[in-house]
């Protein structure tokens, strides 16, 4: 993995699971780590197929670029999503998963993990896109303004009155907070490419895996030489 990451350059190489036998993985945590990848692929990215593995290999710029804000098991969440985030290059590689020693426990609780790894999502859902995750909560806050105020508008048309005064407010406030909701999620759009700019220029302060940073210089015999050191 680590010879991958410098072959590449890449930024992080996952070591994707595949199971080497029987009891490696419980049944809830293999259906769970399918559809959290599932969610994960279809709002952040599609260079993903194990977003719960913990066994991973970083470039230096990777670590440098990458806040470490989650705790337990939403780890390989945010770091999966921060790569996906940036666009960064990465890489996986098989590597066997069997069942774990006689006598050793596991630390990962399925349902209050599996809750806690929900609830990042779509934290970071929210973070990263704030775009969809707004006008989507606009469009369903419209589609009910509308379907209130759509009787209130036809009666008004046929008699001029607007006997249904609470509704027709209801209705027009609503469709205002769905506004506001809209304009919410434009602001936070360019409040997050402001911070994944930074991210990005944080990133870029680092050379690539591999890179040698050359220093030009004269040897005692007066031939000019270049000296550096790796990542």
């Amino acid at each position: 993995m680590v010879n991958l990451l410098f072959e590449g350059p890449y930024d992080q190489v996952v070591g994707t699971r595949n199971v080497a036998g029987d009891g490696a993985y419980r049944t809830g945590h293999s259906v769970g780590n399918k559809l959290f990848t599932s969610a994960v692929r279809t709002l952040f990215g599609r260079d993903v197929t194990d977003m719960l593995s913990g066994y991973r290999v970083f470039s230096r710029r990777f670590v440098k670029s990458f806040p470490a804000l989650s705790r337990e098991f939403e780890i390989e969440t945010e770091m999966t999503v921060h790569a996906l985030s940036l666009r960064l290059p990465t890489a996986e590689i098989p590597v066997d998963y069997t069942g774990r020693p006689t006598g050793s426990e596991s630390k990962l609780r399925t349902y209050r993990d599996g809750w806690r790894i929900l609830g990042l999502i779509l934290n970071l859902a929210r973070r990263e896109r704030p775009s969809l995750v707004h006008s989507t909560i606009a469009g369903l806050l419209a589609l009910v303004a509308v379907i209130l105020g759509t009787p209130v508008v036809i009666e008004f048309v046929r008699t001029g009155t607007v006997p249904r005064l609470p509704t027709a407010l209801l209705a027009a406030t609503i469709m205002t907070i769905a506004a506001l909701v809209l304009l919410l999620g434009y602001v936070l759009t360019s409040v997050m490419h402001m911070r994944r700019e930074q991210s990005r220029l944080m990133h870029l302060a680092y050379p690539a895996p591999g890179t040698m940073p050359r220093e030009v210089g004269t040897d005692p015999t007066g031939v000019d030489t270049a000296t550096g050191s790796g990542d």
